[in-house]
Order: structure tokens, then sequence, then C-alpha cells
């Protein structure tokens, strides 16, 4: 099994940052991909981006592309999310998952929530 725990939440006013941060640990070996998830109010869980976990090759939703940065530190098996320029609509629960080759998304954190605010 692999664990996650994600940190760095908070309230900022929009057109401020936050970085987040997602700690995998045990079968760390076995990540082919971390992604990025969010959670508004109301509304079903979005795709946020992700991050092929070897090649360090990221992806991202339409709605976040260029405000929004996805890295990992292999050695500390950590992956960030560097969010700026934030806006009222990225108010929501973040989730990292983890996806193994070969399966989906088989693990998931507890969540770390980000408001902010106009």
């Amino acid at each position: 099994q692999v664990q996650l725990v994600e940190s760095g939440g908070g309230s900022v006013q929009a057109g401020g940052s936050l970085r987040l941060s997602c700690a995998a640990s045990g079968r760390t070996f076995s990540i082919y991909i971390m992604a990025w998830f969010r959670q508004a109010p109301g509304k079903g869980r979005e795709f946020v981006g992700q991050i092929f976990w070897g090649a360090g090759k990221p992806a991202y939703a339409l709605s976040v592309k260029g405000r929004f940065t996805i890295s990992r530190d292999i050695a500390n098996n950590t992956m960030y999310l560097q969010m700026s320029d934030l806006k009222p609509e990225d108010t929501a629960v973040y989730y990292c998952a983890v996806v193994q080759r070969g399966s989906s998304y088989d693990y998931w954190g507890q969540g770390t929530q980000v408001t902010v605010s106009s």
C-alpha cells in the first residue's frame, strides 16, 4: 500500500499563491503517476493535474494551466502543487492520488483545504 499525506492548505486572497505538498510512504516504488484532484462544496471531484513519477512530465487541466505547477522530489517521495494567481473558484479540498502501473487511482490522501477570498 501507499500512504499519502497532503499539507500546505490555507486561506489566501485572490491573486495570491500557495504550495501544497503530498508526501508518500509505503510501497513508493510502485508509483507510476501522482495526481492532484480537488472538490469544491456541492461539486464533484475535479482533476487538477498529474505527473509521471519517473519521467517527471506534468499535465494540467485547462482550468489551472499556466497558473499551477506540479513537481516532485523523488528522493523524499513528495509531490508539490505550486498555485499562483489564485481565484475564488479555486476554493476546494485538494487531494493527491497515486496510480500504479496497470491500475487506476488506488490510493488517496485525506485532503487539504484551500480557501481563496475575493
